[in-house]
């Protein structure tokens, strides 16, 4: 018999790891993964952030670690992700989170933020993934979620090396459940609509571009960012055990008009 549904979504003793929980997108989704009960381990650069996150949770009866790490040197990994498994264990989620936007045009992007954000954005994704993967294969089971965008599929004015970068993204999770999903580990993709985070501060300092962007979307508003939790948990749960290689929009319908 199948499991019930309140099982499907239980994520109670599943281990986490979810970069770029200091702020926006990833923090958002480390405590949602953590409400849902994971195990949960936040990594970003500014430890600040991130201890001021922690006590937050903490204040909230959620049990969460904490790491800071530099993500932008893809290289550096497998020490990462050694780090994260001596603190608190294999993670049997990733969720790469971490990103960069520089806001250049073509005519200006140098070749050094250029570099710098596919590393951070396409590279690191991979590599940290790849030195986890070990674990859950052994374990035969895993969840690896990638955030792509709106610009994984559409040009944006000023996104030329942000959009090259989601655009990757999006074959990188595809090319990473060709590799993997044999083993039990399921790699998909959540591509954000418009939600108010630091990348996307300079679009919501403009209330008439927010209003047009809202006009845009189906369902007529702009993205919460708890709008991302529940299928975060969908993809992190057993809930998608038949879902891999998959890009899902969670976008109000921007993508459909």
């Amino acid at each position: 018999m199948r499991e019930q549904l309140p099982t499907l979504f239980n994520l109670t003793n599943r281990r986490a790891c979810v970069t770029g929980a200091s702020s926006g997108i990833g923090q958002v989704l480390a405590t949602g993964l953590a409400r849902a009960g994971a195990l949960v381990t936040g990594i970003a650069r500014r430890q600040d952030a991130l201890a001021d996150w922690q006590k937050t949770c903490e204040a909230d009866d959620l049990s969460v670690h904490t790491m800071s790490a530099d993500l932008r040197d893809p290289a550096q990994m497998d020490a990462v992700a050694a780090a994260v498994t001596e603190q608190s264990g294999a993670p049997d989620i990733l969720i790469n989170a971490a990103g960069l936007n520089p806001r250049r045009s073509a005519d200006q992007i140098t070749p050094e933020e250029w570099q710098e954000t596919l590393d951070l954005n396409l590279s690191t994704p991979f590599f940290l993934a790849r030195a986890f993967v070990p674990a859950m294969r052994e374990k035969k089971w895993g969840r690896i979620i990638n955030i792509a965008s709106l610009q994984s599929e559409r040009a944006f004015p000023n996104g030329i090396a942000y959009g090259a970068s989601k655009g990757g993204i999006t074959q990188v999770t595809r090319a990473m459940a060709e590799a993997w999903s044999g083993d039990g580990i399921n790699c998909n993709a959540i591509a954000p609509g418009f939600f108010p985070t630091a990348l996307t501060g300079p679009v919501f300092e403009d209330d008439d571009a927010v209003a047009r962007l809202a006009a845009q979307t189906c369902v007529g508003r702009n993205g919460d960012l708890e709008d991302l939790i529940g299928p975060t948990i969908f993809l992190a749960s057993s809930a998608s055990d038949y879902v891999t290689g998959q890009v899902l929009y969670v976008d109000g319908g921007f993508t459909a008009k």
